[in-house]
């Protein structure tokens, strides 16, 4: 039994799929249901829009989003900016050439001296003595040398006998010199107007040239003119050549004026930067030595930017640039500029190298590269 019903069931299903695949359209007409045929105009109008479905559920291109801020190149002043400090114009440690014991008070530390003014006076001991020995010596020989010249043109003395009073003479002309100079070396006096750092030889001391005792007198400095001096990168040294005018501001406000008469042409090892000095008046001495001082050396103005310091970035070769906006048939992607700095103040950094109106990326620039898609959101500067 069943085995008959499981028959049965094959028969009916073989008969509905034979119904169903080989009399479709009379199963269709008997039911009162009219087909449409699959390529009838109809299906093939409807052909595009099944493209187009399709066509829609292909993905759309990644965009990053970044925030942008406009921007428009100025003319400004292009001034070179340096960090620096004041520097006495000349720094002298005045010293004796002669030994001897300081006699003259101490002029102070502080004062003002004039050139040929005298700082340390030494006592002369035995020097004029001494040089009244020379003079008799070279009135002897002299005498003596007259008297073999004579001689000699007679016929009466030889001719080396002159030459040896001729030396002699000599020798008692350079020992008069020296005696005169030694004197004359016991008088110390300023070499130019100026200030003493220190106080001057105690009056007692005793001063010798290379004794341990030492022969320092006293140390002048010349801060009229004084010298501000300031050290420029090398992407900056260009800029400047001696001659130029200058400002500096110094740390507690004042701002002075001068010209550059002096840039190394050398750079410092350890911070390879060019040492510049900028010379200005200081009448009043109100100007001291190690003063902080901020100096600005002017340059041929420049067009530039105005960008915040974060907009900076080094592309894959370490090139210094910033990252902007252009606009391509596919929409707006990254871009890269090489820039220079050419002022860092606290408003910004000025930038040069960028074109006239630009659309800088300030957020959002270290996470995308040269022709990224983006999505951009503008902003107003900043900075």
């Amino acid at each position: 039994m069943r085995l008959l019903t499981s028959l049965v069931t094959a028969l009916v299903v073989v008969a509905a799929l034979y119904g169903l695949v080989f009399e479709r359209e009379r199963l269709l007409e008997f039911a009162g249901v009219t087909s449409t045929p699959t390529d009838t105009p109809t299906a093939a109008a409807e052909a595009p829009e099944v493209t187009q479905a399709v066509a829609q559920t292909e993905p759309e291109i990644r965009r990053v989003s970044v925030v942008a801020m406009a921007s428009e190149a100025q003319t400004i002043d292009s001034a070179v900016i340096l960090r620096g400090r004041t520097e006495p114009l000349r720094q002298v440690d005045v010293s004796a050439e002669v030994s001897g014991k300081v006699i003259s008070p101490p002029l102070r530390r502080g004062a003002r001296v004039v050139a040929g003014q005298t700082l340390c006076e030494l006592d002369p001991g035995t020097m004029k003595v001494s040089l009244a020995e020379a003079q008799a010596r070279l009135l002897e020989a002299e005498v003596l040398a007259t008297a073999a010249s004579e001689l000699a043109d007679g016929g009466f003395g030889s001719v080396t006998r002159r030459v040896s009073a001729e030396a002699a003479l000599e020798a008692a002309r350079a020992s008069v010199e020296r005696a005169e100079d030694a004197i004359a070396n016991l008088v110390i006096t300023a070499p130019f107007d100026g200030v003493l750092e220190q106080d001057t030889a105690e009056l007692g001391a005793y001063l010798s040239p290379g004794s341990p005792s030492g022969a320092h007198c006293a140390t002048i400095l010349q801060l009229d003119p004084i010298k501000i001096v300031g050290f420029a990168p090398e992407m900056l040294v260009d800029r400047i050549a001696v001659g130029a005018m200058a400002g500096a501001r110094l740390a507690d406000g004042r701002d002075v004026s001068g010209q550059v008469t002096f840039l190394s042409r050398s750079a410092d090892e350890t911070t390879r930067t060019f040492r510049v000095e900028v010379q200005v008046p200081n009448p009043d001495l109100n100007i001291r030595a190690g003063q902080t001082a901020q100096v600005g050396v002017t340059s041929d103005g420049a067009v530039a930017h105005l960008l915040p310091a974060s907009a900076l970035t080094l592309d894959d070769a370490g090139r210094l640039g910033v990252r902007h906006v252009v606009e391509t048939d596919a929409g707006p992607e990254a871009a890269f500029a090489e820039v220079e700095i050419v002022r860092d103040t606290i408003d910004g950094v000025w930038l040069s190298g960028l074109p006239q109106t630009v659309r800088v990326i300030v957020v959002g620039q270290d996470f995308v590269t040269a022709g990224t898609p983006l999505t951009v959101t503008m902003r107003e500067p900043d900075v």
